[in-house]
């Protein structure tokens, strides 16, 4: 109760700049991330080293490791870039089942825009969806 009493007053004033000042934060670096995080982030260096190319083991990545007081087993740097190709493979599958008949509607939305438009140029007077050709040549001969 007595720490109410000895603070200040907040006006409105104060409260739209402390407003100001928390939007403005950005987010704080972390100094500790995790096992998968750390393999995220280095997973194409790993990945290019455990290469037919450069044929180092997993073993030796970890080895290399430990060196810089990152302590992960070669088969759980194994693991947790198993892990990733396997959230990115979903991630990539999900995106192109959305994405493909996302594309499939524009593509007919854009095609129904165009026949619209070419009716609309040749017989701006009348509608001539489901009306058969003899309905339309008729029609064509009316207007000309």
């Amino acid at each position: 109760m007595s720490e109410h009493q000895n603070s200040e007053v907040i006006t409105k004033g104060k409260i739209d700049k402390a407003i100001n000042l928390l939007k403005e934060q950005k987010p704080k670096e972390r100094e500790d991330i995790s096992d998968r995080e750390a393999i995220r982030k280095m997973r194409r260096y790993i990945e290019k080293l455990t290469s037919n190319k450069y044929g180092y083991s997993y073993d030796e990545v970890s080895e290399m490791l430990k060196g810089l007081g990152i302590n992960l087993s070669g088969s759980r740097i194994k693991y947790l870039l198993g892990e990733l190709k396997k959230s990115s493979r979903r991630r990539h599958q999900a995106s192109d089942n959305g994405d493909s008949s996302t594309s499939e509607n524009r593509t007919t939305e854009n095609q129904s825009a165009v026949v619209e438009s070419s009716e609309a140029e040749e017989a701006p007077v009348k509608n001539t969806r489901g009306k058969s050709k003899k309905q339309l040549l008729a029609a064509e001969a009316a207007t000309t």
